[in-house]
């Protein structure tokens, strides 16, 4: 940072006013006043991505109508690249800037503006001076005629609700808003307030939904040692079909559907979405890879870490809402067994690594195409698998002394808390050796780094379990396709399976389905009713519009359905391991 740029962030104050002139339009204007200029230049930036969604998004892309005053008069602001204007600023101590953004995009990481309320996702809505990613600022809201409330984690100003201040960008761009007419409640632990509020109805029952996360807080917490926050928000979107979250600093975003909560597979899933997220204020928001902050919001920041930071989230998620006693552990295990099943479904566990996968998180996981499956897995999931062989060897090893808990509050403690900066995977390495009480160069060739088929079996069994594979004897043929029916009754190939039948001889994706051996195939799921493994068929298809006739010979579905059981007359020792890990 050169001089100049520092005297400027350490002098110049900064402020917004947001309106919704147009909220039926889905948009937001932007008021933006920075004073106490001392600089020839100012360059004003967009982000082009939002932390913990690792895609370059370019919110640039919905700002128009972007001008600048100086003195109540427009002066000159081009663009110089895809997300920075540029201002002449020799002897102007303050400007005033305004545009509008086009918010129409319903997600946990994107804004979006109606009628009905205002979703804010900060780094797709403000613009930051560069070189001052530490200057405070001050947001001043004016809502949509009809909405009386704001729910974020950012401070209010004098008790104003509708006036927030920041400290700096780093915490503005990790403070969603919402402002609207939202059902707000809330509960306390330990000291620290937690706000609920719900977007868009639903039939949530707000005294269990209270009760049942107040208990996920606490078990979190329990692992740390400590809760970091005063004030922590969750922002629930309900929508007649919904998901996904994303997690912040003191707050977290989540998509829900609004009539699932009173079905108990629903309610469960909402449960872990929100354990979910809200274990991220420990494990990436502060226990963190080094290159996650301080961030650069002009480029993708790698790491080969997300295995840790959304992987472990994952598996954790799991674990914590078995450990609130609010569902029989079969039903964890279960869930446990999906991930063994996701992984071992998919061909792309053959072809990249974990670590790669994570490196990969900004041009592979969020733009998936036709032939993701066969070249590609998850971090979430493939680390959530890790997370659970590294805690049940952790347990084995010491005897039930230890387990991956001691290893992530360890981590927590010694770099958020002592030396105030992010681990490096060397480091994070070193933290699992010192509760495994060996090295584990080995595992990390094998599973983070290498392509080595997990042993399932060999970790389940020091907790004295084992896996049975529900579809071992079956012997029913496959094609190795996947389809979508079209309007018109057209039977089209989305993806083929890497290693199928298909795959082999032939069958591409976009062809469409025509018959089997003359017979007109009108329902995917029954074209192979009458066939066996080792059939040689003829697959009439269309093409590009020309038909085609392909011979294909069929094989075995060789898809896998995992369930967890526990083994016979298992030792003490698998018992003590298996009362660890599950009733921690």
């Amino acid at each position: 940072m050169n001089p100049s740029a520092s005297k400027a962030q350490s002098t110049s104050t900064i402020s917004y006013t947001v309106t919704f002139p147009e909220a039926q339009a889905h948009y937001a204007d932007i008021e933006m006043h920075v004073s106490g200029l001392k600089q020839n230049i100012l360059d004003l930036k967009m982000p082009v991505w939002t932390p913990g969604s690792y895609l370059v998004r370019e919110f640039a892309k919905n700002i128009e109508s972007f001008s600048a005053e100086v003195g109540g008069k427009l002066v000159a602001s081009p663009k110089i690249n895809k997300n920075t204007w540029r201002i002449a600023a020799k002897g102007v101590s303050e400007v005033t800037v305004k545009y509008r953004v086009y918010a129409n995009e319903i997600s946990v990481r994107t804004s979006y503006i109606d009628v009905s309320h205002g979703f804010l996702s900060t780094s797709g809505i403000f613009i930051y001076p560069a070189n001052m990613l530490h200057q405070p600022s001050t947001i001043h809201i004016k809502p949509y005629k009809g909405w009386d409330k704001v729910s974020t984690s950012l401070e209010m100003v004098n008790g104003d609700p509708f006036t927030r201040v920041s400290p700096n960008y780093d915490i503005l761009f990790d403070s969603p808003i919402e402002v609207g007419n939202q059902d707000v409640f809330g509960f306390d632990v330990s000291g620290v307030k937690y706000e609920v509020c719900m977007y868009g109805g639903g039939n949530y029952d707000k005294e269990r939904l209270t009760k049942d996360l107040h208990n996920i807080v606490e078990h979190e917490a329990a692992i740390f040692g400590e809760n970091p926050n005063k004030h922590y928000v969750f922002i629930v979107h309900n929508h007649l079909k919904g998901g996904g979250g994303l997690e912040h600093l003191s707050s977290t975003v989540l998509g829900a559907s609004r009539d699932a909560y009173a079905n108990e597979k629903g309610y469960q899933g909402f449960l872990s979405l929100a354990a979910h997220e809200h274990f991220h204020l420990w494990n990436v928001k502060r226990l963190r890879p080094i290159v996650l902050g301080p961030f650069d919001y002009d480029n993708e920041n790698y790491t080969t870490n997300l295995w840790i930071a959304e992987g472990f989230t994952e598996y954790y998620q799991g674990i914590v809402v078995n450990r609130t006693k609010l569902y029989p552990t079969e039903n964890y295990l279960d869930v446990l067994a999906g991930e063994f099943n996701i992984l071992e479904n998919l061909p792309g566990r053959n072809v990249q690594t974990v670590a790669e996968s994570s490196f990969d998180a900004w041009i592979k996981a969020y733009r998936p195409n036709e032939n993701s499956n066969n070249t590609t897995i998850s971090y979430y999931n493939k680390g959530a698998i890790v997370g659970m062989m590294l805690d049940l060897e952790i347990i084995n090893d010491s005897k039930g002394k230890y387990s991956l808990d001691d290893v992530m509050k360890y981590m927590y403690t010694e770099y958020y808390k002592t030396k105030q900066r992010g681990y490096t995977d060397a480091e994070f390495k070193k933290g699992f050796e010192k509760f495994a009480g060996k090295k584990l160069d080995d595992f990390y060739k094998k599973y983070i780094n290498g392509l080595t088929p997990v042993d399932y079996n060999s970790y389940l069994g020091y907790a004295g379990y084992k896996v049975v594979d529900e579809l071992a004897d079956t012997n029913e043929p496959a094609l190795g396709v996947v389809t979508a029916t079209t309007a018109n009754r057209k039977i089209i190939v989305t993806n083929v399976i890497r290693g199928t039948a298909a795959y082999i001889d032939g069958i591409n994706v976009n062809d469409e389905l025509v018959s089997i051996d003359d017979n007109p195939i009108t329902d995917a799921t029954t074209m192979l009713n009458d066939k066996k493994v080792g059939d040689k068929i003829k697959v009439s298809i269309i093409r590009d519009g020309l038909p085609l006739t392909l011979p294909v010979t069929l094989l075995r579905n060789d898809k896998v359905k995992y369930k967890i059981v526990p083994i016979d007359n298992a030792s003490p020792q698998q018992l003590l391991v298996r009362k660890k890990w599950l009733t921690l």
